[in-house]
């Protein structure tokens, strides 16, 4: 008893189907020509500097006077802004985190990496198509013909489903794909990397803000002290206790330290325009927030990561890891590429006069077909393009590692900056009380007619200056703190918008 031909055709499809998967399995176990990739081993040294770093001095009665103490393995915290404990700051960089066209880019740039990703993914899979073609012809009447009804016009309906499928025996697909995962995780880090840079630019800017503002403050004050001179100087010019010589010096250092002033507002307002632009706002939209140097806290308590952990926690060095993977896997493409190619094919379909009869007995037919294709003399182009290759994965060997010592560079920098920070600002507020007191001292003595005018104004220069540099040393400390906290890494690993992989 014979089958249905409807049936007969599905069990040929169903049995061409399965003949292609099972052929696909059994390539699939290929292997892959070209290099495994290795993660680089991490560097085996013990610290970042010369000498090991446990705490920095302590300046007393100064805002960031407090001693920090370097906690050698620990970790860094997602949100290490928060240590500076300003509320302001930390919703400013909430709005950035938000807002932030670079951020965004970055976050877009991404998802057409992992789309690509998913795209290439698709090799390892067979190709099927379905076609329908409808058609209506009218043969010579001179030649037999074509139908077996004798007829000359007709109608002639065709489905059909083709299945294509390239068996990855020499790796190219899947060293392909790695590639491509390997350039998706490249352009992962840069968007970490943008994320690091961002929050740390905050929180520099905040705090340059809050100097230059400490600074404007200061210079006020001292015009309202040169200005207070200045009449006082008038006043006994008029009744020959002074002479013009001593009005004259004195109104040359008011507009000194006026002329000072503008620059600094300038700076301040670049400064503002900065942080409108980082959170995303137009510079006339800038946030409301003012800061000050008295308002932040100075972290006291600075995790130091392992030397041998940096290399996990840097986007940039991770970047770097992921370009050498990305030519580690190309290595492998240019072998394949001058290994045979192997193409299997398979079709399946039905060709009737009328509709109604597409699935009728007899109507049915199916190929199979296999090829294969090996380049024999391509003028040495496939041999060049794996030497280089192989040069590439040197290059980006050779890029790694420049990264890796970068980032250790900067590490060491940041870390002998805080110390000398500490110290900068114990000497910088020594100088200012100094200062200060020997303006007070100056100021009665001339008073009193113990001491000329110019010492007076030499004791008033001092203690412009050493205000100034109080609150530069000041602003170091602070904005040191935040770039060692990103020359670490900035703790994006605890953050999980970065940790979740969705692909």
């Amino acid at each position: 008893m014979h089958k249905p031909a409807k049936v007969m055709t599905m069990t040929y499809k169903f049995r061409l189907m399965q003949l292609i998967a099972s052929a696909a399995w059994l390539l699939m176990a290929g292997c892959a020509v070209g290099p495994d990739f290795k993660r680089p081993a991490a560097p085996t040294i013990g610290d970042y500097t010369d000498h090991p770093l446990t705490s920095t001095v302590t300046t007393t009665n100064v805002a960031g006077g407090e001693a920090q103490r370097f906690a050698k393995a620990s970790d860094i915290a997602g949100d290490w802004w928060t240590l500076f404990h300003s509320q302001s700051l930390n919703d400013l960089i909430e709005i950035a985190l938000t807002n932030n066209p670079d951020l965004k880019a970055a976050q877009a740039a991404l998802t057409v990496a992992r789309e690509n990703l998913l795209a290439q993914r698709g090799v390892y899979y067979p190709s099927v198509a379905a076609s329908f073609s409808a058609s209506r012809q009218k043969q010579s009447e001179l030649i037999s013909p074509t139908p077996a009804a004798s007829i000359f016009q007709y109608n002639l309906f065709t489905p059909q489903v083709s299945v294509s499928y390239s068996p990855d025996v020499f790796g190219l697909n899947r060293r392909t794909v790695e590639s491509v995962k390997a350039q998706e995780q490249n352009v992962r880090f840069q968007m970490i990397a943008a994320y690091t840079t961002l929050t740390a630019n905050v929180v520099v800017t905040a705090i340059q803000s809050a100097a230059v503002q400490a600074q404007i403050d200061a210079t006020r004050q001292l015009v309202d002290l040169n200005s207070n001179m200045v009449k006082i100087l008038r006043y006994q010019y008029t009744k020959g206790y002074a002479g013009r010589l001593d009005v004259v010096a004195q109104e040359s250092q008011l507009a000194q330290v006026n002329a000072t002033l503008p620059p600094l507002l300038k700076q301040q307002a670049q400064l503002r325009d900065l942080l409108a632009v980082l959170a995303g706002r137009f510079p006339n939209q800038a946030p409301p927030e003012k800061f000050e140097l008295a308002s932040l806290q100075l972290p006291v308590e600075i995790p130091v990561s392992l030397p041998s952990q940096l290399v996990a926690q840097r986007p940039d060095v991770l970047q770097a890891e992921a370009n050498l993977h990305a030519a580690s896997a190309q290595i492998g493409i240019a072998i394949a590429n001058r290994l045979p190619n192997i193409t299997l094919t398979a079709d399946a379909g039905s060709t009737a006069l009328s509709l109604d009869k597409v699935f009728s007995s007899g109507t049915g037919f199916w190929g199979l077909g296999a090829a294969a294709a090996a380049p024999l003399f391509q003028g040495g182009t496939l041999l060049h393009q794996e030497r280089a290759a192989k040069a590439a994965f040197t290059q980006a060997a050779e890029q790694y590692r420049s990264t890796v010592l970068g980032a250790f560079q900067n590490v060491a920098d940041t870390l002998a900056a805080l110390e000398q920070d500490a110290e900068g600002l114990k000497a910088a507020a020594t100088a200012a009380d100094d200062a200060k007191e020997t303006l007070d001292l100056s100021q009665r003595q001339w008073k009193d007619g113990y001491i000329s005018y110019l010492a007076l104004l030499s004791a008033e220069q001092a203690y412009q200056q050493a205000r100034i540099s109080l609150v530069q040393a000041q602003a170091n400390r602070y904005a040191d703190t935040a770039a060692l906290f990103q020359a670490l890494g900035g703790g994006w690993w605890h953050r999980e918008e970065f940790t979740e992989e969705k692909n």
